[in-house]
């Protein structure tokens, strides 16, 4: 029995790229870098501030000046994060007719809490997430299971009796450790190479009311 829906954020619920790749291209044009396409972007604006800095400025976690980029590119994020981002056609059709059956819906995000508590309340919902945790809620972010089982605590559900939606491989891997059952959110930032079959997943939908099939 399905009692709650959980989902990513970025990617899933919110289509954030824009502002993502908006401080990606401002921070490179800084650095006398070449900026880069959203095509280029969206495939990677699941893996957070790291991820696009890698793909933009090949700096990695183990770089010595990837902590300077970050901070960097969190200070241009923080100019622009609610600009463009909206959430996906249908998606809160979808949170609607889950309150409508009684179920509960919330957020597990990597996203940090300083952006979080500010843009979910902006993305107009009409009904509010029952718990929004953040990449830094609980000292660790997926693809551990701390943000899994905190969630479940703060609503009163069982992991057994929750689906989680995402569109990164860490929140499958997540989910199904938690012993949630996983749904893969195809219309999210998915690159190419992402072997998506290969995701410890129960269901992949390509439009978020497909997921009432799955409850």
């Amino acid at each position: 029995m399905t009692e709650a829906v959980l989902f990513d954020l970025d990617g899933t619920l919110a289509d954030t790229a824009l502002d993502l790749g908006r401080a990606l291209n401002t921070l490179l044009r800084r650095h006398n870098l070449p900026e880069k396409s959203m095509a280029e972007i969206r495939p990677v604006a699941s893996h957070g501030a790291s991820g696009l800095i890698l793909m933009g400025a090949g700096i990695s976690k183990d770089h010595p000046d990837h902590a300077r980029w970050r901070q960097e590119y969190l200070a241009e994020y923080e100019r622009c994060f609610d600009h463009e981002t909206v959430l996906f056609d249908d998606i809160d059709r979808l949170i609607a007719e889950l309150d409508k059956r009684g179920i509960k819906w919330g957020i597990i995000t990597n996203k940090p809490h300083t952006f979080t508590h500010r843009l979910v309340p902006k993305l107009g919902f009409s009904v509010a997430p029952a718990v929004v945790v953040s990449g830094d809620t609980c000292g660790e972010a997926k693809p551990g299971t701390k943000p899994m089982f905190y969630a479940c605590e703060q609503i009163g559900v069982k992991p057994e009796n929750c689906i989680y939606v995402g569109d990164a491989e860490r929140d499958m891997q997540a989910g199904k450790n938690a012993g949630m059952k996983t749904v893969v959110a195809n219309w999210g930032y998915i690159a190419a190479e992402d072997k998506t079959e290969e995701w410890p997943h129960d269901a992949r939908i390509d439009t978020p009311l497909e997921l009432l099939g799955c409850l």
